[in-house]
């Protein structure tokens, strides 16, 4: 791995925990040198985390659509910055240029971004490792959900190893390092294997 996705909130959120972790995440992606990859934002958990490897003198990748320069308010110290017209672009960047991806609390737009990359990964588009990291047990409940989803027949339980899920971002890092896929399956329970 060379660059990790990090998808966080552009809100540092209530619990100073976030922000902390954010800012360790950050050290520790420099210490592994591994660059950063994310939404070019300046605010919240996504400003503290380009804070944190910039301050450390690694490299911050930034790419952000045109219409969110504004409310994002777009950082200006980032090593590249990547301008593109959509959403669907930027996602699209950061999943071409990243080799892995980190959900760091945040809200329905870290939750879209995370998902869409756990569905690529499960019909196969790609095989990077993909982590939560679950800061104060922000995304138990997620996980929580997806053990249901799996329960209920509507995940295979192969592809609930899909998802790391750690409250370290060193042992993040560590199982993202050593993630072997999990071997690709019918996804669809009523089509037979031939």
């Amino acid at each position: 791995m060379k660059r990790i996705c990090v998808f966080a909130g552009s809100n540092p959120g209530v619990n100073p925990a976030f922000e902390q972790i954010a800012q360790e995440l950050g050290r520790e992606l420099v210490a592994r040198e591994l660059d950063l990859v994310y939404g070019g934002s300046n605010m919240g958990l996504m400003g503290r985390v380009a804070n944190s490897v910039l301050a450390g003198g690694g490299k911050a990748i930034g790419i952000m659509p045109t219409g969110l320069f504004r409310g994002e308010i777009v950082h200006t110290g980032l090593t590249e910055l990547h301008e593109v017209t959509t959403m669907h672009e930027r996602k699209a960047m950061m999943n071409d240029l990243s080799d892995g991806f980190i959900a760091l609390p945040g809200g329905y737009g870290t939750f879209e971004e995370i998902f869409e990359v756990v569905s690529w990964g499960q019909i196969g588009i790609h095989t990077k490792p993909i982590g939560l990291l679950n800061v104060d047990g922000y995304y138990t409940p997620l996980m929580e959900m997806v053990n249901h989803a799996t329960a209920a027949g509507f995940i295979p339980v192969m592809q609930g190893e899909l998802i790391l899920c750690e409250s370290d971002p060193a042992v993040l890092l560590d199982k993202m390092r050593d993630y072997t896929p999990p071997v690709k399956t019918n996804k669809w329970s009523e089509l037979t294997e031939k």
